[in-house]
């Protein structure tokens, strides 16, 4: 009896095993494929990035889901208002295909809890992803990049482009899979680390150095004003100099991102430039 209870009980564990769907890698891969290179598409105000997730979803809901009413029920359910940092947003991808995969096999996971964790997770994920992409890792790719096209180096721009193409799609393989095989937990652990707060601190001192390596060398501003005083003559660029080389080059740019932060129009800041840099030569003060 026993034994004819343990075949059943594999019989219907086998059969089980063969009703399950399960997502492929290249599913996966492309899914987060589609997701990087047209995660904004038809970028809207209605939307944000929904259609372009519904997009990177395709792949998912063509594996999971071979009634065409699902497939349809599955894609209005991703055509919901979505917006992240298309780099570390990535994990979200793939959160929701682990949730997707799931859900076609059984499990009671609803539209409101799918929508529930990308709205949970999209602000957390953008408030990272714009500290780290926007404010350090492209502040410093550019600052490299800007130095040597300045200087004349065709490397600047391929510089940069190689830098941050390599960094967006590292950084955003990485969080899909990761979130793919944990879960949610895999962002709550991430959070919890420290991690991100350490990488931050230390891009934004190597940040802190690359922009202050640029403004000293590309922002060329000196003074050719003199003064002759007891039969001799004092240079104000030789005294600044001794004080803080590029002393006026630094007062420049303090000045400049002081009015950028005040919210004034780069097209107004760039205008006063001219106008303080013509006077300023024509007048000898600046040269």
């Amino acid at each position: 009896m026993a034994n004819e209870v343990m075949q059943e009980t594999a019989a219907v564990n086998s059969e089980n095993n063969e009703n399950t769907i399960k997502l492929q890698k290249k599913d996966l891969i492309s899914s987060w494929f589609k997701w990087i290179c047209f995660g904004q598409t038809c970028y809207n105000y209605e939307r944000m990035q929904g259609t372009g997730f519904c997009h990177s979803m395709l792949p998912i809901i063509e594996r999971l889901y071979p009634k065409k009413e699902d497939r349809a029920a599955a894609m209005q359910r991703h055509m919901s208002y979505y917006n992240t940092e298309n780099n570390w947003g990535a994990a979200v991808g793939g959160i929701v295909a682990s949730m997707e995969e799931q859900r076609a096999n059984g499990a009671d996971i609803d539209d409101d809890a799918i929508n529930g964790i990308k709205t949970s997770l999209m602000g957390p994920l953008a408030g990272i992803g714009d500290t780290v992409t926007q404010s350090l890792v492209k502040t410093i790719f550019l600052s490299i990049g800007c130095s040597l096209a300045l200087s004349g180096n065709v490397l600047g721009p391929i510089l940069f482009f190689i830098g941050m193409t390599a960094y967006a799609l590292g950084v955003s393989y990485n969080a899909y899979f990761l979130a793919y095989r944990n879960g949610k937990t895999s962002i709550t652990k991430l959070l919890r680390s420290g991690v991100v707060k350490n990488v931050s601190e230390a891009l934004g001192a190597l940040g802190m150095m690359v922009l202050g390596a640029m403004v000293a060398a590309n922002i060329g501003v000196t003074t050719p004003l003199s003064f002759t005083i007891g039969g001799s003559e004092i240079v104000l660029q030789t005294i600044l100099d001794s004080i803080l080389p590029q002393m006026l080059s630094l007062i420049i740019f303090f000045v400049t991102y002081r009015l950028v932060v005040k919210g004034k129009k780069p097209t107004y800041i760039i205008i006063g430039m001219f106008v303080v840099g013509i006077l300023g030569s024509v007048l000898s003060i600046l040269g």
